[in-house]
């Protein structure tokens, strides 16, 4: 194994890629290095950034040595000791439309420059393909893959597969099943780059999903070309574990400021939103008037430490169990991201399945997207299909949830609690903007007590609490329910059971009354119940 998983949230994962010069933690970023031309050497990429991965193009390096006997190792011509990866030409098949040198000459001489992870010589999907062309990209990308299985003498490089089929997601998970079927040790989503430069990230969502949800979960997966820190957390969420791009260069060429919450004008800036050592001793007044080549090579030093810092951020927020809530003050920022979170949404179950059970900190509740959170999910599902309704009980008391609340810190706190508890065949449960019903007895248990919530009672959050309590009295062998509501939205709920329910009899206590007092009219009303049941 090549791969190997620390850490899960969501879909996002922090792991670790082995390769022959070495372990390399993941999500990775892999700057794009021009064998050619250099704006910041390599070898101060990893020294002064702390990057210990690049990725370079082996094509670009076939084209000056093809025709020499002797042709240098990839980590003595970049003067770089880390690991490196070597992209195979086919972003210039995308642009050029033909690179002048075969499949299996490529695999070949990115074994003699010994790389540590290769890329075959793919067909990349263009996006304005149709999709006749679209499937013979993918189809002549499967079938170079296998003649790569045929070619490939050096299994000490790690072999990258890639997925094609562009914006045609259906393409693209075909793409992803048959390619699984490979041994190749990581994949990658080929052609996203044009998709990502004209800002149509709901579309990436789905293109990613499509090759994630086919693509063995034990393999890295990259996205080809995805280098923009504003962008690191979604894809990072949805499953992508290695990235490269060249845009730290080619923005910096164009005075362009890179940040999580977008990209900036230098033009445009009067303070820098940044203290990383390119910016802190520096003001964007006297950027503007250096030389171009020193303004160039400053702009990238901030593009990388912005990447870096990105990325670092996001792997924090795996550990704290919070990707979720990074993710969506992300793509809060910028409306072609808020699209995107939107598609997010559509693929809940599967982040439900990948999300660890018990996390280290609660999970904070933003807005009503929020409850498509893995947590609040997988709560209502063991909800309907494992929880068991305490036997003979008849009678079910809705409180509000924050009478419940302490005890989550003394169960002896509360005195008209006891008494409650103390009735036979009655059962105590609270109901939450949030979470719909929960039993007393599940009060403690995570997340139902760990929450910080700020969520309003909106119509659409309304309807969703009332299907849940709903769906709880139809389960159960309840005979009648009292529903206490103390605010207006509470009423609304219980006024929408009553007038809902057909098995269970529904009462509501409307009341603003402390804690003695209402559990005196509660006491009452079941004695008069239990009178007339006589």
């Amino acid at each position: 194994m090549s791969f190997e998983i620390r850490k899960k949230d969501l879909l996002g994962r922090i792991g670790l890629l082995r390769t022959k010069h070495g372990p390399v933690e993941t999500p990775l970023l892999l700057p794009v290095i021009n064998p050619n031309t250099q704006i910041i050497p390599p070898r101060e990429v990893r020294e002064r950034f702390g990057f210990n991965a690049v990725i370079t193009n082996s094509y670009l390096v076939w084209r000056r040595f093809w025709n020499e006997l002797s042709v240098p190792k990839i980590h003595e011509l970049l003067e770089f000791d880390g690991i490196i990866e070597t992209d195979s030409g086919a972003y210039q098949i995308l642009q050029y439309g033909d690179v002048g040198v075969k499949p299996d000459a490529i695999i070949k001489f990115q074994e003699r420059l010994d790389s540590d992870i290769g890329v075959i010589l793919d067909i990349p999907t263009n996006q304005e393909d149709s999709k006749q062309h679209a499937k013979w990209t993918v189809d002549e990308t499967l079938h170079r893959a296998k003649q790569a299985q045929q070619t490939i003498t050096r299994r000490d490089i790690l072999w990258v597969g890639p997925v094609q089929g562009g914006v045609h997601t259906d393409l693209v998970a075909y793409s992803a099943r048959e390619m699984a079927k490979l041994d190749f040790e990581i994949h990658a989503l080929g052609s996203p780059t044009t998709v990502m430069q004209q800002y149509q990230y709901d579309k990436l969502v789905e293109m990613i999903m499509a090759a994630k949800l086919n693509l063995p979960a034990n393999r890295p997966l990259h996205l080809f070309g995805a280098g923009h820190p504003m962008m690191f957390a979604l894809a990072i969420a949805l499953g992508c574990d290695i990235f490269d791009s060249a845009s730290y260069a080619l923005f910096a060429r164009n005075d362009r400021y890179l940040t999580s919450q977008g990209t900036a004008k230098l033009e445009d800036l009067e303070y820098f939103p940044c203290t990383c050592p390119a910016c802190y001793r520096t003001s964007p007044e006297n950027v503007k008037n250096m030389l171009k080549t020193d303004r160039e090579r400053l702009l990238a030093a901030h593009n990388l430490h912005a990447c870096q810092n990105e990325i670092q951020t996001v792997k924090q927020a795996i550990v704290d169990g919070h990707l979720w809530e990074l993710v969506e003050a992300r793509c809060f920022n910028h409306p072609a991201l808020k699209r995107a979170f939107d598609t997010l949404l559509k693929y809940s179950d599967s982040f439900e399945l990948e999300t660890p059970v018990r996390k280290k900190k609660g999970p904070f509740i933003i807005s009503e997207a929020s409850l498509h959170k893995p947590e609040i999910a997988r709560y209502q599902l063991q909800l309907r299909t494992n929880y068991v309704y305490p036997k003979r009980s008849k009678l079910a008391i809705l409180l509000p949830e924050k009478h419940l609340e302490p005890f989550r810190q003394n169960y002896d706190q509360d005195q008209y609690l006891q008494k409650l508890f103390r009735i036979s065949g009655l059962h105590v449960c609270a109901y939450s903007l949030v979470f719909g019903v929960i039993p007393h007895e599940l009060m403690d248990v995570y997340p139902l007590s760990q929450i910080e919530n700020s969520l309003k009672p909106t119509n659409t959050v309304r309807r969703r609490v009332t299907e849940n309590i709903l769906d709880w009295l139809h389960r159960s062998s309840y005979k009648s329910c009292i529903i206490v509501a103390e605010e207006q939205w509470q009423q609304k709920i219980a006024e929408a059971v009553r007038h809902r329910s057909r098995k269970v009899r529904c009462r509501i206590i409307q009341t603003e009354q402390d804690n003695e007092q209402l559990s005196k009219q509660i006491l009452t009303l079941i004695r008069k119940r239990n009178k007339r049941m006589k």
